[in-house]
Order: structure tokens, then C-alpha cells, then sequence
């Protein structure tokens, strides 16, 4: 058998009508409906988020976005379809900080990292840390102090084993040095039910899930868990201000495309869900969902997300935290 040695001029000719080809196929993109898979079921945060950006981007585009919910198994079965579909713009995935999670936790079927184009970072919720009225502390160097003075006593309410807040938890914990019980509920409305019941004392979740026994009167929040303080609450200081150097946990929503997408197209769905992101429309609509804008490119959203792989699997690795 002869051995078919390609030439660099050949290689440059592919690479050249390749990249022609992706600048033709963007200059017309998108010609027909587009198939945004959202990971999880209907009603959650990323299903109402993705639905906000579907609808922006279906105005301002002429061509319908289409919602395909495909939930389960912490959005790794949503994620599969989307790494398996055919890289040419027309299947999208919305996916959220839990993909950062899942390799830490489950033997995947796609590799989180090769089979994506990180597309955009649009939102990130904002998480915040509360207790319950009755715990006598009046901030995050407070509930340090207590915890301290009673290892092993304070109980943390969390929405299940691996989720966001179970994880978010277990890294105050660690970065805190202290010694407190986590707490497993299934799901984050019957953990803030038992919290606001005196069951348990303290919790750290999505603040739309704490915001209206805030301003009852029923939680008391100490800290916001993102890397800058909340437009609703901003007066709050982060958990990292007030007394926790280094912490930084927010459920983020971000858009991907299937691996070898081509770069033009990935150029023109940045470009366009920036003008999404920037209307006051998508603020406002993002706001009411207990998320605000925080946009990133695909330079520094891949980046990111693998920073946020590294730091979960550390989390998951120190807490010795098991898949149910």
C-alpha cells in the first residue's frame, strides 16, 4: 500500500476553502429554524432563561428558535444530543454551571470540554447565604464565629447531594474552615421550607428562592455568594468581602455549540446574542428570574468553564461528595 503523503500547500488549500466555506454558510446563517436544546426540564431557571434569549434572538433574527427540553441526569443526557448533532449552527445548547459539576460526580458520555464551542456566558444567577431570625448573628464573620464555638452543630439545608447548593455549601465550609452539618433535602423548595420552619439554621441558594421571606422578615441574609454584590440587594456584601476570602459560587446559563462549528458562525451567534444581552428588555426579563446579565465571549468563557470544572472537582475531591 502506498503511503499518501499530503503536501503543506494542500493542507493550507483545505484549511483555506474550509474557512471560505464557513464565512458563506455565516454570511446566510441562520436560513432556517434553530434548535436550542436546553438540558433540563421545562420551568426551571435555565428553561425560563433559555426561553427569554429564544425569543430575543427570534425577533431579531426573522427565524424561529425552537426550545427542544431534553432534562435528565443533571443535563448530561441534553448535553449528548447536543455534542452529537451536526456542527453547522442550526443546534444549539444552553447549559449552565451544573456542566461544570457533572465530571466530578458522573462517568460521561462526551468529553465536557472537546465536544463543546463555548459560545457565549450570558447570566448568572445570583446565589446568597441566609439564616434563620432566630440564629443570633448579623453577619458572615458572625456565623464563622458561632460555628466555631459549636462544631458540628449548625445545619446548613441543602437541595440534594451534588447539586449547587450542596456544592456552594461545601466550599463555604472549606474556604471558612469550619465544621457544620449539611443537610439533604430533595430539592431546594422543601429545604426552604424546613429553614423557615426553624429545622434548620442557615442555607446558601439561588437568592429568587430566599428573596420574599427576605422582605418578610423570615430569613436574614448575611452575604452574596457571586463575585460582585446584586442590583437587588446592593447593599449586601459578597460572602468573599465579608469575611471569606476567595469564595465565589453562582449558577451561571451559557450558550454552545456542537465541536467544530465553524469559527464564523460562532463569531455571528456572539455577535448577535451580545445585541440580545445589551437590550433593556433582556435585563429587566433576566432580573425578574433572580439573574443579571454577565456576558462573556467565547475567548474567555472556555477558559472559565474549565477553571470551573477544576474547582467543583476539588470541592467534590475534599468533601468526598458521591453521585445518589
Amino acid at each position: 500500500m502506498k503511503k499518501v503523503v499530503e503536501s503543506p500547500f494542500a493542507i493550507m488549500l483545505v484549511a483555506a476553502v474550509s474557512f471560505c466555506c464557513g464565512v458563506a454558510a455565516a454570511q446566510t446563517y441562520p436560513a432556517r429554524p434553530v434548535r436550542l436544546i436546553v438540558a433540563f426540564a421545562p420551568g426551571g431557571a435555565a428553561d425560563i432563561i433559555g426561553r427569554i434569549i429564544a425569543a430575543q434572538l427570534t425577533e431579531q433574527w426573522g427565524e424561529q428558535i425552537v426550545v427542544d427540553n431534553r432534562g435528565g441526569a443533571g443535563g448530561v443526557i441534553g448535553t449528548e444530543i447536543a455534542v452529537k448533532a451536526k456542527p453547522d449552527g442550526y443546534t444549539l445548547l444552553l447549559f449552565s454551571s451544573a456542566h461544570t459539576i457533572n465530571p466530578s460526580l458522573y462517568k460521561l458520555p462526551y468529553d465536557p470540554v472537546k465536544d463543546l464551542t463555548p459560545i457565549a456566558r450570558m447570566a448568572a444567577g445570583v446565589s446568597a447565604l441566609v439564616v434563620h431570625p432566630s440564629v443570633p448573628v448579623n453577619s458572615v464573620k458572625d456565623l464563622i464565629a458561632l460555628a466555631r464555638k459549636k462544631p458540628g452543630k449548625l445545619d446548613f439545608a441543602s437541595g440534594g447531594v451534588g447539586s449547587f447548593t450542596h456544592l456552594s455549601t461545601e466550599l463555604f465550609r472549606m474556604l471558612a474552615g469550619i465544621d457544620i452539618m449539611i443537610v439533604q433535602y430533595k430539592g431546594v423548595g422543601p429545604s426552604v421550607t424546613d429553614l423557615l420552619g426553624g429545622h434548620t439554621q442557615a442555607s446558601i441558594s439561588t437568592l429568587s428562592a430566599f428573596i420574599p421571606h427576605i422582605n418578610a422578615g423570615r430569613l436574614k441574609v448575611l452575604g452574596i455568594g457571586g463575585s460582585k454584590r446584586s442590583v437587588v440587594l446592593p447593599d449586601v456584601p459578597t460572602i468573599a468581602e465579608a469575611g471569606v476570602p476567595g469564595y465565589e459560587a453562582s449558577p451561571w446559563f451559557g450558550i454552545a455549540a456542537p465541536a467544530g462549528t465553524p469559527k464564523a458562525i460562532v463569531d455571528k451567534l456572539n455577535k448577535e446574542l451580545s445585541v440580545v444581552l445589551t437590550a433593556a428588555e433582556t435585563k429587566k426579563r433576566l432580573l425578574d428570574q433572580g439573574a443579571e446579565v454577565d456576558e462573556m465571549g467565547p475567548a474567555e468563557f472556555g477558559p472559565f468553564v474549565a477553571a470551573e470544572m477544576a474547582k467543583w472537582a476539588r470541592v467534590v475531591k475534599q468533601g468526598n461528595i458521591k453521585a445518589q
